[in-house]
């Protein structure tokens, strides 16, 4: 009897451990929380480094989102009206320095088409006084649905080369509109050109006595040992984390609020995060620049 447990004992042992062996040689991930795992391990034991984990998880990512999960919204969109001549919106497109542009008719929800700021280039060369119509120079309007995957979009901008779509909900109103880049960086990071934050260098930079630009990003500690403040850095990393936490939604351009007794002023942003503060101290506060004079 005895023997019969132990060999029932090391049989029901022995398929275990062949089991695991062969779950070892499968060696693919049945889900996508087993494939995240791979993934942490392959980088913890170097196989992988830090950023190539990052993209690998953007890309998962982006396969779980939504059109209207990244779009810039509708009261965001820089548009043109066509109406209005050249003169009087170049203004506006140097100011933005965008490349693209959507082009309405009366309000945002007529989109004639899409501006690409390059192809204004020949006017330079136009010895003609008169200078054509904006609807001269527009480009088709990729339109998709808010309820479009991200992966699909992406994939369909590189086959029809788009790189903007206008964001149409249910009822056919736009809702905003998505880039190619809006894409990349969930997959690789935020991605800079050459006009980006220009003047951004520093994360905290005095622009007049009691003003300072500040990158929404500066860690707190940072700002509490610049500014002489107490933020709880148990409620936030950064100084922008604090400003969202105090807003209670994802502020736009140009709204401000106080935080204690310093005023903060959302001077860039997305749809998805802060990017830089205008912060105005009390004048009777002495910043560590100030203490260190």
């Amino acid at each position: 009897m005895s023997d019969d447990n132990s060999q029932s004992s090391q049989g029901s042992s022995g398929k275990t451990w062949l089991g695991r062996i062969a779950q070892m040689f499968q060696g693919e991930p049945q889900n996508r929380e087993e494939l995240v795992e791979v993934i942490m391990d392959a980088q913890e034991r170097d196989v992988i480094d830090p950023e190539t984990k990052k993209m690998m998880k953007g890309v998962l990512g982006v396969s779980q989102l939504k059109v209207r999960d990244i779009m810039i919204p509708r009261s965001q969109m820089i548009t043109l009206d066509i109406e209005q001549s050249l003169s009087e919106l170049l203004p506006i497109m140097v100011e933005s320095t965008h490349s693209r542009f959507p082009v309405v008719c009366e309000d945002k929800d007529h989109v004639e088409g899409i501006l690409l700021a390059k192809d204004l280039l020949p006017l330079i060369l136009n010895s003609h006084d008169e200078i054509p119509s904006l609807a001269t120079f527009l480009r088709p309007a990729m339109v998709v649905p808010e309820s479009k995957r991200v992966d699909t979009l992406l994939n369909e901008f590189r086959q029809q080369r788009y790189h903007m779509a206008i964001v149409v909900d249910e009822y056919g109103g736009v809702s905003g509109l998505v880039t190619i880049e809006d894409i990349l960086e969930i997959i690789v990071g935020e991605i800079e050109d050459e006009h980006d934050n220009e003047e951004e260098t520093q994360d905290i930079r005095q622009v007049a006595t009691h003003v300072y630009a500040v990158q929404a990003l500066t860690p707190l500690e940072d700002f509490n040992e610049f500014f002489h403040t107490q933020f709880d850095t148990q409620e936030a990393d950064t100084i922008g984390g604090i400003v969202l936490h105090a807003f209670g939604h994802m502020p736009t351009r140009g709204e401000t609020i106080e935080v204690g007794s310093f005023q903060f002023k959302v001077t860039s942003s997305d749809n998805r995060r802060l990017q830089q503060l205008q912060v105005t101290v009390p004048k009777n506060s002495q910043t560590e620049a100030e203490a260190a004079a």
